[in-house]
């Protein structure tokens, strides 16, 4: 990840200069990354232990071509099924592995598609983590929408015909308060059936509060389930304290929220060690909350603005495509997302074998659906993108795409009654 560090220095003060560089080769004027700060809020669980422990003791060495074929050929995968399918071992048997998860995925989601988009309403940001774009040394357009704002966006996306929507901000409570997020979680109940959150880790009263305004769903990506490669990542910030984040989608559960979603940046960390860790992450809360709608996500790291280094270079598509089939495998009933960061080719085969959810319409820019959408400039203020996509297909496009491989692509499937 050469040159992660870079920003715009000319347009930060000497202050903020100085320490961005301490942060940056100084361990010891970083706070400790595994000690809780003041508000969060500390549950007991075991669950990170089990996940922890199976994720260091996993040798991807060990598993050999019999160790794939047993996985394959039993008819539920078990945790070491998990650890050899996604060995090097298993790299011969994907055309294999796809097969076997094809029938999996048909026999537990039909030819089914789901269609969402994100919304992002804030890109402030109080963190400093090297590889994303909304880190807070990093000198971007910074925007929050108004709530007159919010719901512009909001009608121009649902006009589209979309009815499940993603609201995301930056990681800054000062900015983007757990009030202003589920404001905007009441507007999305006017125009969409189904509201997920992707937001900074909060408590279990304030995840209840959100899922009282309208929220279903938490997506948290962890980044890396590797707390050493954490610390080095993630330098400052309320994102820094690893175990908080760790525990977001319990206590996104204890507070009512229907469903969880999952998610390593691959890339970050040795990327079998971190599927691994996701996919027995949520194989362990779903243990423990039968109930609750789990679902993975399985991003690779992006270009982010004023960093064109940080790219996907040791996860290739191949390697993407088997972790994907393993998680189908060991998690039969589990939703699989693929984003706009693949490309429409990768995504279009992938729905085909594994995945169940992809987004359309993407803009991971602040305020700018309204020209995004219409194809024409508005005078509106824009924030700048998070990171950049690659498929930019609209949702008609998309329709249209999955509809033409034969498969049935789904805007809602939920009613509240």
């Amino acid at each position: 990840m050469e040159n992660q560090f870079f920003v715009d220095n000319d347009l930060l003060s000497d202050e903020a200069l100085e320490r961005k560089h301490r942060l940056e080769t100084d361990p010891s004027f970083r706070t400790d990354h595994m000690k809780y700060l003041e508000g969060m809020e500390v549950i007991s669980s075991d669950i990170r232990s089990k996940v922890i422990n199976e994720m260091e003791s996993y040798d991807e060495t060990k598993y050999t071509a019999r160790d794939v074929v047993a996985a394959l050929e039993s008819e539920s995968c078990t945790i070491e099924g998990l650890k050899a399918l996604l060995s090097p071992a298993a790299e011969p048997f994907l055309e294999r592995m796809a097969q076997r998860a094809r029938l999996e995925t048909s026999k537990h989601f039909g030819n089914t598609v789901y269609l969402f988009t994100p919304l992002y309403i804030a890109n402030y940001c109080e963190n400093y983590c090297v590889y994303c774009g909304f880190n807070c040394y990093n000198k971007i357009r910074r925007m929050k929408l108004s709530a007159e704002q919010i719901e512009r966006e909001m009608k121009v996306i649902a006009d589209s015909g979309m009815e499940e929507i993603l609201i995301l901000t930056g990681e800054s409570r000062a900015q983007s308060d757990v009030e202003y997020i589920g404001n905007a979680c009441r507007l999305a109940r006017k125009y969409f059936r189904m509201v997920g959150l992707e937001i900074y880790p909060v408590n279990t009263d304030e995840y209840r509060y959100l899922h009282k305004c309208g929220a279903d769903y938490v997506t948290v990506f962890q980044e890396t389930y590797d707390s050493g490669k954490y610390e080095t990542l993630h330098l400052a910030g309320h994102k820094r304290v690893w175990p908080y984040r760790f525990d977001a989608q319990e206590r996104a559960l204890m507070g009512g929220m229907r469903g969880v979603a999952f998610s390593a940046l691959l890339g970050l960390s040795d990327f079998r060690k971190d599927a691994l860790a996701t996919a027995l992450h949520a194989y362990y809360l779903q243990r423990k909350y039968p109930h609750a709608e789990i679902s993975l996500s399985c991003p690779r790291l992006r270009p982010i603005i004023n960093n064109d280094k940080i790219n996907p270079l040791d996860v290739s598509e191949s390697r993407l495509c088997q972790i994907i089939c393993a998680y189908r495998i060991f998690l039969p009933f589990a939703g699989i997302t693929v984003s706009s960061r693949e490309s429409a080719s990768f995504r279009n085969g992938i729905v085909k074998i594994a995945a169940t959810k992809v987004s359309a319409g993407v803009s991971t820019g602040i305020g700018d659906h309204e020209s995004k959408y219409s194809g024409k400039e508005t005078d509106a203020a824009q924030g700048d993108e998070q990171f950049e996509i690659d498929d930019n297909r609209s949702l008609d496009k998309m329709y249209t795409d999955i509809s033409g491989e034969g498969l049935q692509p789904v805007l809602n499937d939920y009613l509240y009654v």
